[in-house]
């Protein structure tokens, strides 16, 4: 279907990032005998528990619950949940920087309610899986990181801030954010709306923890500790509800033993609903996130430590200053009968709080003893407890308090509730289904919806046999302005309605955009829903049920069984438009010289039965032609798509970058963006939106004629394409021809970003890549992060190390020793103005020491270091020409900067002389 399939690329990304669980690791482990021997005895423990429960897991997708969150084992942790009152935020940078032993040992462990800030989505990451970069990969690593957080059962929290690739300073950071001011509002906003007890920074704010990124986001942790108190930062936030909050302690981590750390947690401790260790289950949420490479994680060991920096509390409460502590929460009551004491000296005004809450903490403990003899029988206590607790709200609610008070008693209570709400759901067996009808889902198998349409949708509501439940309602939670009609009489367990979707409905999409990807932070125009991870579903029911002591809501999503790959999947219903439109290639590099039409392919995909008569028109930029100017188009069946083709005519287009949109008009409606859908069948969803539009760079570029190149995909790039668009001859090499094809018939190969880190055979067939070198070509090779493995395997003809020096001012100046060298004469003048303009990052993973057989080309440096000399290498092998560059051509050539396709084309043609000796031969510098 075009581009609209799964997890497809657009753009180029910024900057890469080693595996955190491998950073973070600590420097040194040391194991006794006593404590192997009792190791090995555990493990094989842990085996025989685990080895059930991975293949139960393997087997779920999204929608399925995990196995330690069904049946008695998801109950015995809803109680522990509801016997206190800890909340905890674990802030962050990236995805996968959580501690998140630690989150699974304080979440599931303890039964702490956690909510996980993460200040980015990761755009400016790289893709292990392939060329998705950008705001696409952002959806893939947010979905990639929701998957790890069922694992560690917290709440996923985002600020607007986007990564921009990596960043050596928290001051480049903020400068790069619009300074301290934006993100700290979100940080301030998510503080003052969860409240917790602690906060705990994976970070400390220092050089420490490496990436500017990390260090902003422990910078703006502390700011916000005293900030999200104070009323006179962020006043919109009160003036629209939120009371300040003091959070009690702040925590950072990133500390080893030897740093003079406050808490030590053990994570290495075998739960036994978990049937593993904190840290195993953790690390099997961790390798949801693939994009980061995450299959290859290893699992750091030991203890975690973490450093108490600011507390509010009393010297007599948080014990003697530099004193170990046992919990986050020490000196903190974290009773439910202690949220009384929230009110200060407002208690008066509720005298019977306090032991209204204590009786509901007793019969949360009755419940949890009744539960060892069977969840159903934790159900009358969890009944008694819950209405009580509502009783409590309403008197709380009802009463004339300070608003601070006020607020934090009920957020902590309304917690409460809907933990009481789960409990009980899981005590009494219902089972809830509401899903589109069978007739609606398969007129339409990807479970959308376009404005304007309706759609029918049945709910059935089962119990176990022989009890004594009833359902006393069930009713449809819809936006506004949508309406519903029951299709048939209600019975006592089952509900059918149509759904009436109005015109004007909202597309579901993100909440979070923004207009282009220099932009810093996404634009939010609600704030209802500033920080949520996704957009909430449209539409969902709520099932009312009575039980003897009383009645509970329970609400479920409505949902469309959809093939995701091999298997079936159950995802939220969506809406979309009646029609996507897309252009291939998002963005193409035109040679100044070329006077050929340019080919665009403009994909329709009809989200209708029938999409008759629309009329699709290019609307070509100043000093560009499009043929045909508009085509009538005329698709049958839903999901149905057909691509059609315009040519672009250059007229009197000057070197420059220019941008084509394409509009389709339907029935008084105009459609100029499409959308792809980010999904994978671990995953959830994402309908990822962009507009029909090309970017078109006209760049003054010389090309060698009759020179053959082949091309080795590693993770994905997009520079084949563009060296295509160029007019150049490339041709993919496969891994059949890698491993026994002539690969004489090229003049140069280019190795892809991370070939040596993701393809096992370009490892194991380096030597014939140096046997092409040696007979006379040019191999280029480009960067990759496993800087150890690359090292171990010796793949250069001489010795060099590779190293993690990066350059990451894309401005930064650029000095050429020799001007005069045949690489930046031909077929290009390369001069300063080439290094203008370039997008994100200069390069990344620089050679850090090289023998005199290389020869540096380049020296560039961030401000205040030294220049960097190993971004790009080159030196002759036999007869042939060998070249390591870091520089990101991988970023600016999809980017269209003039100067970068320039260079690398002068990179492809660069061959030594035909009189060069053949010298000696070798495998590799190892050999």
């Amino acid at each position: 279907m075009g581009n609209h399939g799964a997890c497809r690329g657009r753009r180029p990304s910024a900057g890469s990032r080693l595996p955190r669980a491998l950073r973070q690791a600590p420097a040194k482990h040391r194991y006794y005998c006593r404590a192997a021997v009792g190791r090995i005895i555990t493990f094989f423990l842990v085996l025989l528990a685990v080895f059930p429960i991975c293949l139960a897991q393997a087997a779920s997708g999204p929608d399925q619950p995990l196995a330690p969150d069904t049946g008695s084992a998801a109950l015995k942790l809803e109680l522990l949940r509801l016997r206190t009152t800890a909340r905890m935020l674990h802030t962050t940078a990236h995805p996968d920087d959580e501690d998140g032993g630690m989150l699974v040992l304080e979440s599931r462990g303890r039964g702490v309610t956690t909510e996980l800030l993460t200040l980015t989505r990761g755009e400016g990451g790289q893709n292990r899986l392939g060329s998705n970069l950008f705001d696409e990969l952002g959806a893939l690593r947010t979905l990639e990181l929701l998957a790890s957080d069922r694992y560690y059962a917290v709440q996923q929290r985002f600020t607007r801030a986007v990564d921009f690739g990596f960043s050596k300073t928290a001051e480049e950071t903020f400068e790069k954010w619009g300074g301290h001011g934006p993100v700290l509002a979100d940080v301030v906003r998510v503080i003052r709306r969860f409240r917790p007890d602690v906060i705990a920074s994976r970070f400390q704010g220092s050089a420490r923890d490496d990436h500017g990124h990390h260090q902003a986001a422990a910078i703006l942790t502390r700011e916000a500790f005293r900030a999200a108190a104070d009323p006179k930062m962020f006043p919109e936030q009160i003036l629209a509800g939120l009371a300040p909050w003091q959070a009690k302690k702040l925590y950072v981590g990133n500390i080893d033993a030897g740093e003079g750390y406050t808490l030590a947690l053990d994570t290495g401790v075998v739960d036994p609903t978990l049937g593993m260790t904190y840290q195993q289950f953790a690390m099997q949420g961790l390798r949801h996130q693939l994009s980061q490479g995450a299959a290859n994680f290893t699992m750091r060991t030991g203890l975690h430590y973490y450093r108490l920096v600011e507390s509010v509390l009393s010297a007599q409460a948080t014990g003697a200053a530099g004193a170990h502590e046992q919990d986050f929460f020490d000196g903190i009551d974290t009773s439910l009968s202690g949220l009384a004491a929230h009110l200060g000296d407002e208690q008066a005004k509720l005298p019977e709080l306090k032991q209204q809450l204590a009786e509901v903490a007793a019969f949360v403990a009755q419940a949890d003893k009744m539960a060892d003899r069977g969840p159903e029988m934790a159900l009358p206590p969890l009944l008694e407890g819950y209405e009580l607790l509502r009783a409590a709200m309403a008197r709380v609610q009802a009463a004339e308090l300070q608003p601070i008070a006020k607020q934090d008693v009920l957020v902590n209570l309304a917690t409460k509730a809907e933990q009481f709400e789960r409990a009980i759901r899981l005590a009494c067996g219902v089972q809830i289904k509401a899903s589109l009808d069978e007739n609606a889902a398969s007129a339409n198998p990807e479970g959308t919806v376009v404005p304007g349409e309706s759609f029918s949708f049945s709910v059935r509501v089962q119990f176990p046999p022989a009890s004594s439940i009833t359902v006393a309602d069930i009713q449809p939670v819809l936006p506004a302005r949508w309406s519903y009609r029951r299709q048939s009489q209600p019975a006592s367990d089952t509900a059918k309605f149509v759904v009436e979707v109005p015109g004007d409905a909202e597309y579901t999409r993100p909440h979070y955009y923004r207009d282009s990807s220099e932009q810093p932070l996404y634009t939010i125009d609600d704030p209802d829903l500033a920080a949520l991870p996704l957009t909430p579903p449209p539409v969902q029911v709520k099932v009312t049920c009575r039980f003897p002591q009383g009645s509970v809501e329970f609400v479920q999503m409505v949902e469309a069984e959809v093939r995701v790959g091999g298997a079936f999947r159950q995802r939220p219903l969506a809406v979309v438009p009646a029609a996507s439109v897309m252009i291939e290639p998002a963005a193409q590099v035109i040679p100044q010289s070329r006077h050929e039409p340019v080919e665009l392919a403009v994909t329709v995909r009809s989200n209708l039965e029938q999409l008759q008569g629309g009329v699709l028109e290019v609307h070509a930029p100043e000093g560009w032609k499009a043929e045909p100017a508009s085509q009538t188009m005329n698709l049958s069946g839903r999901n149905s798509d057909r691509t059609f083709r315009f040519h672009l005519i250059k007229l009197d287009a000057k070197p420059g970058r220019y941008r084509l949109h394409a509009t389709l008009s339907f029935k008084g409606e105009r459609y100029d963006q499409g959308f792809s859908v980010v999904t994978r069948e671990d995953l959830g969803t994402i309908y990822h939106y962009q507009p029909a539009a090309e970017d078109i760079s006209v760049v003054n570029v010389e090309i060698p004629s009759k020179l053959a190149v082949g091309y080795i995909m590693g993770a994905g790039d997009d520079i084949p394409n563009v060296l295509k668009q160029i007019g150049m001859n490339v041709q993919i090499i496969q891994a059949d021809e890698l491993a026994r094809g002539d690969l004489s018939r090229y003049g140069t190969i280019v190795t892809g970003i991370r070939a040596y880190d993701v393809r096992e055979d370009v490892r194991r067939y380096n030597a014939r890549l140096l046997d092409f070198v040696h007979g006379g070509g040019t191999l280029i090779v480009q960067y990759n992060t496993g800087v150890a493995d690359f090292n171990k395997g010796r793949y250069t003809p001489y010795p060099a190390e590779l190293g993690r020096e990066r350059v990451t001012e894309e401005q930064s100046t650029v000095q050429v020793p020799d001007p005069n060298d045949k690489l930046f004469r031909v077929p290009n003048k390369i001069t300063a103005g080439d290094f203008n303009g370039w997008i994100q990052e200069r390069g990344l993973y620089f050679m850090h020491s090289w023998d005199g057989r290389w020869e540096p080309l380049l020296a560039m440096n961030d401000r205040g270091e030294p220049p960097r000399k190993g971004g790009l290498l080159r030196c002759s092998y036999g007869r042939g020409s060998y070249i390591y560059t870091g520089l990101s051509f991988f970023r600016q050539l999809p980017g269209g900067v003039p100067g970068a396709v320039r260079l690398f084309v002068n990179l492809v043609a660069d061959h030594p002389s035909e009189q060069s000796s053949p010298g000696p031969r070798h495998a590799g510098h190892g050999e």
